[in-house]
């Protein structure tokens, strides 16, 4: 039996969860054996049949996590803690609840993983440059002054990209979140991803 299994939106969100959690250490829990799916309807596909497609790991997962971007077509809540709700209340309904739990990110994953870390600077490829990256978004209105990270990292990491000539993929989000620092992460979604493996996965003494 594993340890956890994850029902992700896509290949970066995959790349990135996968990755923080081969880092047990900086999440404050123990060592565990994970497997994650990409479901192929991405985030509507999470939150619209995540019961029928968890049903096939009920046995061979120890704790299930649905993580999903807020920002879809469709979406059926006017906040990230509402569709979180609404998922785990069909969860709960179906003799899943406390098995598996919701994390919905909220805009999207680029918010766990944007931050001022020389680490985000050198995976997009702007080491060495002048202006630095921050300095270069900030003139593009990408990243206000005075603040932790982009309102929009998606849009940020995207810009940078495309003048490095940088492609975006998945190799760059698990990169970025083996790297970056979450010690000081206090993006809502990442938070209470770090609190349910820590109730599920404490550390040993």
């Amino acid at each position: 039996m594993t340890d956890l299994f994850c029902l992700v939106a896509d290949k970066n969100m995959q790349a990135a969860v996968s990755a923080l959690l081969d880092r047990p250490e900086s999440l404050g829990i123990r060592a565990i054996q994970q497997e994650s799916i990409v479901h192929d309807r991405r985030d509507p596909g999470c939150f619209h049949h995540a019961v029928d497609f968890l049903r096939g790991y009920r046995s061979r997962a120890e704790h299930a996590l649905v993580i999903l971007d807020y920002q879809w077509d469709g979406v059926p809540a006017d906040s990230a803690a509402e569709v979180e709700t609404l998922l785990e209340t069909n969860l709960e309904r179906n003799g899943m609840g406390g098995w598996a739990r919701a994390v919905v990110v909220e805009p999207e994953l680029e918010a766990w993983v944007f931050s001022g870390s020389p680490h985000v600077a050198s995976v997009l490829g702007w080491s060495g440059r002048s202006p630095d990256l921050r300095e270069a978004l900030t003139g593009q209105e990408l990243w206000a002054t005075g603040v932790d990270k982009p309102d929009d990292p998606k849009a940020a990491m995207e810009w940078a990209l495309k003048q490095v000539r940088h492609p975006r993929s998945s190799s760059i989000y698990r990169e970025l979140a083996s790297k970056v620092s979450t010690q000081y992460c206090t993006d809502r979604a990442f938070q209470r991803l770090r609190e349910l493996l820590r109730d599920w996965f404490p550390q040993t003494a």
